[in-house]
């Protein structure tokens, strides 16, 4: 009797959120936390970690530089939820409080090999003056409970945003048995497009 292929596979996902680019601030740190679909499991590692705070490099880049290490496996049945990193970027304001200076979330590259990504990250922005003089005379600023809607479509559109900075990611993917349970996940084209086999349920 043929042994039973496999049900399920394996995502692995190791690097480093590398570098950020936040030309107004300075002594910044970095969280990140993952959001996937309800098929989707950790298995191994962290998906969420907080870094250590960064000064400003002396020179011309004046880049934040982290190399704070990433490191997770998650198991699937289905491709459907790719996991997400979400970046939370946090730093003192004129009195001292940590406030957020960016949020920024980008899929985990669905190619095996070693990928980099560069995200725009956003803070979400007071309604009206009277609000924003409120929230920076409180030294409070506007951001979100919960980091994760970051990932999700639904209500962000409500949300009056303003881009700031930028976030460098370094990812190693690995996947097994992906190919096995009918799906392809490559090569990508020289735009960055995907073929004709593309599983259903992948974000595009």
């Amino acid at each position: 009797m043929a042994a039973a292929g496999p049900s399920v596979f394996l995502l692995m996902v190791s690097g480093q959120v590398e570098s950020a680019q936040f030309p107004e601030y300075d002594d910044l740190y970095c969280k990140y936390c993952f959001v996937y679909g309800q098929d989707w499991a950790p298995t191994a590692g962290l998906e969420e970690g907080i870094s250590q705070i960064t000064s400003k490099s002396r020179d011309v880049r004046q880049a934040l530089v982290w190399n704070f290490p990433i490191d997770v496996t998650f198991k699937s049945t289905n491709p459907f939820g790719w996991p997400q990193i979400v970046l939370s970027v946090y730093g003192p304001d004129v009195f001292g409080n940590d406030v957020v200076r960016g949020y920024g979330a980008v899929h985990v590259p669905f190619s095996p090999g070693r990928h980099k990504r560069t995200i725009p990250m956003f803070v979400p922005e007071s309604t009206s003056k009277l609000q924003k003089f409120t929230s920076w005379f409180m030294g409070r600023r506007p951001e979100y409970t919960d980091p994760k809607v970051v990932a999700q479509g639904e209500g962000r559109e409500v949300t009056r945003v303003r881009s700031q900075g930028f976030v460098t990611l370094l990812f190693n993917v690995v996947t097994k048995d992906v190919r096995k349970l009918g799906y392809d996940t490559g090569p990508v084209d020289m735009q960055g497009a995907w073929g004709p086999s593309l599983p259903q349920g992948l974000p595009q």
